[in-house]
This record gives C-alpha cells, sequence and structure tokens, in this order.
C-alpha cells in the first residue's frame, strides 16, 4: 500500500514511482555595471529576478545565460559600462546600468536593471539612471558642492549621492546570500568621506581620494555594481561590476536533471536539489 509523503529527503523513485519536476522556484541576477570615472558615478546591480512555480516540460533543454559584468573604465571622461543580462528560460533578468563621469553631457547615469549613479560636472552635477520596475531601483544623483558621485540602484533601496542602494537577500542556494547591491560613488572631497560606500557586501566601493582608496570591483556572480573612480593622480579608474549568477532550486524528491552542460554547481540543501549557474549552459529535466 502506498504511504503519503510528509515532508524530509526521499529519492526519486518512491514505491516505484517516479516523480518528474513540472515546476522550479529560480532566482536570476544580470551583471552589474560598472563605475564611471573621475568623480564618477557608481555602477547599477543587476536585475535581480526570483518566483516559484516557474513551468517546466520535461525532455525540452533550458538555456541559461549568466551575465557578464561591465568592464572597468579609465580615462578624464569616461562613462561606465552596463552589465549584461541573464537568461532563464523565458526569465530575462537586465544587467546593470553604468555610472556617469565628470563633464557636461556624459555626466547622467545609464538606466538598467537598476540605475547607476550620476557623476558631476563642470556647471550641472548628473542624474542617477533608472531602474526597471520589479528588478531594481534608481542611481543617485551626484553634486558639485562637495564632488561627490551618485551611488548605484541597488535591488532594495535606490542610490544616494555617494552610497550605492542596498542588494536583497536570497536563501535560495541554502544559506541567505545578499546579491544586487549598487556601486558607490567616486568623491573628492574631505566633507562626509564615509560616503563612498557599496551598498550590499559584493558591491564596489567608489574611489576616495582623502582617504587614500581605490574603487573596487564588485564580488563575482554578485550581479552588483562596480564602483566610481576620483579625479586625483593615480585612482582615475572604476570598478568593474559583478557578474550574474542563475540558481534553480525544487524539492528533492523528485527527479534529478536529465542532464546539464556549462557545469553547475548540483547538491542537496535541505529538502531541495540545487542546480547553481555561475556560467552559461542548458538543463534538461
Amino acid at each position: 500500500m502506498s504511504q503519503r509523503y510528509t515532508g524530509g529527503v526521499l529519492s526519486a523513485t518512491y514505491n516505484g514511482l517516479n516523480y518528474p519536476v513540472t515546476t522550479v522556484e529560480y532566482l536570476v541576477v544580470a551583471g552589474g555595471g560598472s563605475g564611471g570615472t573621475p568623480i564618477g558615478g557608481g555602477g547599477g546591480a543587476g536585475g535581480f529576478l526570483t518566483a516559484t512555480g516557474y513551468s517546466i516540460t520535461t525532455g525540452s533543454s533550458i538555456t541559461i545565460t549568466v551575465g557578464a559584468g561591465g568592464a572597468g573604465t579609465v580615462g578624464s571622461a569616461a562613462q561606465g559600462n552596463n552589465g549584461s543580462s541573464s537568461i532563464f528560460g523565458s526569465i530575462i533578468a537586465t544587467g546593470g546600468g553604468g555610472g556617469g563621469s565628470y563633464g557636461d553631457g556624459t555626466n547622467n547615469g545609464l538606466s538598467g536593471g537598476s540605475g547607476s549613479g550620476g557623476g558631476t560636472g563642470n556647471t550641472t552635477a548628473g542624474s542617477g539612471g533608472t531602474g526597471i520596475s520589479g528588478q531594481g531601483n534608481a542611481g543617485g544623483s551626484g553634486s558639485i558642492s562637495p564632488y561627490v558621485g551618485g551611488g548605484g540602484g541597488g535591488a532594495g533601496s535606490v542610490g544616494l549621492n555617494g552610497s550605492g542602494g542596498a542588494g536583497v537577500v536570497s536563501s535560495i542556494s541554502g544559506s541567505p546570500k545578499q546579491y544586487a547591491g549598487g556601486g558607490g560613488g567616486g568623491m573628492n572631497t574631505s566633507v562626509n568621506v564615509s560616503n563612498y560606500l557599496g551598498g550590499s557586501f559584493g558591491a564596489g566601493n567608489g574611489s576616495n581620494a582623502v582617504l587614500g582608496l581605490l574603487a573596487t570591483s564588485a564580488v563575482a556572480n554578485s550581479g552588483s555594481g562596480g564602483g566610481g573612480g576620483n579625479n586625483t593622480a593615480g585612482y582615475y579608474g572604476s570598478g568593474a561590476g559583478g557578474s550574474g549568477i542563475v540558481i534553480i532550486r525544487y524539492p528533492s524528491y523528485l527527479l534529478p536533471a536529465a542532464s546539464t552542460t556549462g557545469s553547475p554547481e548540483t547538491y542537496i540543501a535541505g529538502q531541495y536539489r540545487v542546480y547553481k549557474f555561475v556560467a552559461s549552459g542548458t538543463i534538461t529535466f
């Protein structure tokens, strides 16, 4: 006589029956944007999408793309680069915006999953780029007095003048991790010298010549933005955005995937079977 499943880890074969996967939970985070330079805005976080109940068709291959982070910049007026989109089947998270630079006309932040921070300028400060509703938030504006680049927007909150927007914590991998924080803006002022930080663990910090700090890049597979550069000799460079990530999970008593490409990390965490893609590939159930 068959028994009723009441929780816990079971084999995919239970009382002679196979349990196929019909829906999965996913996290899709795009690549973050890089910061701009000099006195540039922080890069915007990559778009952040997560949900349960994504329908699966048995035997069909699902394409997975893990977006790259935007490359860091060096120059007298270089806007940051947008990150690339991450994709899981029909789910598309848009790359984060690249930070604004110094100079009227290039100082506005670029839009993306989350928008980047605006840079500074000769006569006007740059505005932050816009984010996509449901994926991220807008970047902060730069300022002229004092000279501070805007922080990139994060998945959790908007960027501020200097500081990046907060990321979002997800436990889909089996432990809580923070993703998609905005990069900090570059600054050249002794006022509020702490306002250069990225919005979460993994996000890049802006260059701070007063404290002797270079801009930093975001952590790989965090989807966070890179920090903005400065206009002081030796501090020009901006930080690169972090690459994205795609994570899929479903109850561990269901059948494992029939095949994968891209070498995802595969493991059991609690009651879930997890597939973590840090590079592009495919999965077939």
